[in-house]
């Protein structure tokens, strides 16, 4: 499918186009300053300029749109700003969007009433607005009845790392593995990505974490 990532220079956008690339996928990379040997054909556009975009998107045709775009400090305003515009793209384009956003939306575990970026186990007060302007993403993308989207919280911790290939999904609540830790790679985030603008699950809001190798096994699937 032809696939456009918005925010192709990030952690997780650079990930993201270089896995649906090796699937053999036709990538557009958006970026202020997008790379030039990444393989994706870059697309220089500024995302908060709406018009911009989606000329650049109705222009790449794209079947499929990933936003993974992130402030930090945060600034709600820009991240919901940037989310309306490729949600009303999406939807004038007949095109999924999937939005990579952040783990604050989930719900704590053990706590269906109280969200990740309320609970101060998972979100130090440091990070706490970062947090906030995630939910205000999803909020976001609620109130959108037009577009089809996905909304893909990574779990508490992501970081650059190795692409193994496993992890494991959920919907709405954060996961963790059975050791209490809440972590994926940037790496398999891109993974999880691919595989749900591949094979849409029907839920609105999903997660995931990743999953140790089971007892024995030798290598990576």
């Amino acid at each position: 499918m032809t696939l456009a990532v918005i925010g192709s220079t990030g952690m997780v956008g650079s990930r993201v186009a270089v896995e649906a690339g090796a699937r053999g996928h036709r990538v557009y990379g958006l970026a202020r300053k997008p790379a030039l040997d990444d393989g994706t054909r870059a697309l220089p556009v500024d995302v908060r300029d709406d018009r911009a975009v989606r000329e650049a998107l109705r222009g790449c045709g794209a079947e499929a749109l990933v936003l993974a775009v992130r402030t930090e400090p945060a600034d709600p305003e820009f991240l919901v700003g940037a989310t309306r515009t490729v949600l009303a793209a999406g939807a004038e384009l007949g095109a999924r969007v999937l939005v990579v956003g952040g783990a604050g939306a989930l719900r704590s575990p053990g706590a269906a009433d109280l969200l990740v970026a309320d609970d101060p186990a998972y979100v130090p007060a440091a990070v706490r607005a970062v947090a906030a302007a995630g939910v205000a993403q999803l909020r976001a993308c609620r109130e959108h009845a037009g577009a089809d989207w996905v909304y893909l919280s990574p779990p508490a911790l992501l970081e650059p790392g190795e692409r193994t290939g496993r992890y494991r999904r959920g919907t709405d609540t954060l996961l963790t593995d059975a050791g209490g830790r809440s972590w994926i790679s940037a790496e398999d985030l891109a993974v999880a990505v691919v595989d749900e603008v591949e094979g849409p699950g029907g839920e609105r809001h999903v997660t995931v974490v990743h999953r140790p190798p089971a007892a024995g096994a030798v290598g990576a699937p």
